[in-house]
């Protein structure tokens, strides 16, 4: 079974309301996928049964040729909307070390050694103790995500990233997804497609059923040449689907 991510014939139903059906795809490491739709279609959801919080009524999801529920160290997840009391005195150092799931009070050398290399390799050495509350809306989404990946993860879930911050963060965490997808394979939920229009390698459309929609690249390098912008046009007119291993590209008329 070959693929990073590989779901088969998905759907989840809340009660009698329906909200993903015969959900299909496979992903391969390293790839950044953009994930849009309408709301109440289904995005959010498709990432909570990718990371095994929700079970679906049917199909299958792996993770490396395994179900999430037996690799969750595999995926870090962030969702949108992540609540802390602001009146806790708890530091960024602290945050980032809670994604090691450890009995109450009882952290290693080892697991804080880990949680300072995740603080390094986001970009908060700087801010490491200060209080959580007194980052920046960019520098709150890189601690929640160095949160979802200290325990090792190399698959990343984001939900909304960019709700939250301004156009500066949103730069500086769009260079930031860039590179770490060297290392593992990300997944964004986003109304935001510009922010991912330079580094998205696919975009799938979920509302209710799935359909994924193309890249351009000879329109990107038309764009690229004219413009001097760098993004990647993707082609909204056109959807690829696929069966039985053969990929074809239709148009919607």
């Amino acid at each position: 079974m070959n693929g990073k991510i590989i779901v088969n014939n998905l759907s989840f139903s809340y009660g009698d309301n329906c909200v993903l059906k015969d959900i299909n795809f496979s992903i391969n490491e390293n790839q950044i996928i953009t994930i849009i739709g309408p709301n109440g279609g289904g995005k959010t959801t498709l990432l909570r049964l990718i990371a095994g919080l929700i079970v679906p009524d049917k199909g299958e999801v792996f993770i490396n040729g395994m179900c999430p529920k037996c690799k969750y160290g595999h995926i870090g997840y962030v969702p949108q909307h992540s609540h802390f009391d602001n009146k806790y005195p708890i530091t960024v150092f602290e945050v980032v070390l809670s994604g090691l799931i450890k009995p109450i009070g009882f952290y290693s050398k080892k697991d804080k050694l880990k949680a300072e290399a995740m603080i390094e390799y986001v970009g908060l050495e700087s801010v490491r103790n200060n209080s959580f509350n007194n980052l920046s809306g960019g520098q709150s989404q890189r601690m929640l995500i160095a949160r979802a990946l200290v325990a090792d993860a190399d698959i990343l879930l984001l939900d909304e990233p960019t709700s939250n911050i301004d156009s500066t963060n949103e730069k500086g965490l769009e260079d930031f997804l860039k590179n770490i997808s060297k290392k593992m394979t990300i997944l964004i939920v986003t109304h935001d497609t510009g922010f991912v229009s330079e580094i998205t390698d696919r975009v799938f459309c979920i509302n209710k059923y799935m359909v994924e929609h193309p890249i351009d690249s000879n329109l990107d390098e038309i764009i690229s040449a004219s413009y001097g912008i760098k993004t990647k046009v993707v082609r909204h007119d056109q959807v690829i689907s696929s069966a039985n291993d053969h990929i074809c590209v239709r148009n919607n008329d």
